[in-house]
């Protein structure tokens, strides 16, 4: 398994029946394959969908059915497509049960950036900054690391997405909540010591005498 399935299958776990939660572009798309039987959740892209679903079989690709990345997905029954303007006062409205977001960075205190590298073209900033602002819950999905160096960082030394806090950080090592007083260590992926947690996260770490296994299994 993977780092990203393991992300995937662990942020997976975060979602709630009957809530309307927005994927981001790349990583975050991958949780619409491991939704928990039993959970109803409508899946939202800023481009102008609710509800759909995992990436359909080889050949049975829709170009008119893309998230917000061009990557294809399925339409699920009773799916809706509007236009961007009803997508992002969806997003504006605090209408939004949980947004799940990739990130570049998330600091000490928990704010996330994910937008931009100053000096890099990039095409937009797209809706991190309002999802960020207006979702209920904000997950971040990311690695731990980037080319061996900490993404979880003391300060950020990218662009901030938004002010806000974020509710939780998932990677492939760890679970780990933001906080008034700080970062709280949560879990631990399977196999991984808490050790090697602490020396790959730039940031301090406040945690408990044991530090329970990730679950990952759906």
């Amino acid at each position: 398994m993977d780092a990203k399935e393991i992300i995937a299958r662990r942020v997976a776990l975060e979602l709630r029946d009957r809530t309307l939660v927005n994927l981001g572009i790349g990583l975050p798309t991958l949780v619409a394959g491991y939704v928990p039987e039993g959970v109803s959740v409508a899946f939202q892209s800023e481009n102008g969908i609710i509800g759909f679903g995992a990436r359909p079989p080889e050949g049975m690709e829709d170009p008119y059915l893309t998230d917000a990345g061009g990557g294809f997905i399925s339409a699920l029954p009773g799916a809706a497509s509007f236009d961007s303007a009803t997508s992002f006062a969806l997003i504006r409205g605090g209408h939004l049960d949980m947004t799940v977001l990739g990130g570049l960075q998330v600091n000490a205190r928990g704010l996330l950036a994910n937008w931009m590298v100053p000096g890099e073209l990039v095409p937009g900033m797209g809706g991190a900054m309002d999802l960020v602002t207006g979702a209920k819950r904000v997950v971040v999905a990311m690695q731990h690391t980037a080319r061996g160096r900490p993404k979880i960082v003391e300060e950020l030394s990218l662009p901030p997405t938004a002010a806000r806090r974020v509710s939780l950080i998932v990677t492939e090592l760890a679970v780990i909540e933001p906080t008034g007083e700080g970062l709280a260590l949560r879990e631990r992926a399977p196999g991984v010591e808490v050790e090697e947690i602490v020396a790959l996260t730039g940031a301090p770490l406040i945690m408990s005498h044991s530090t329970p296994e990730m679950r990952i299994d759906i």
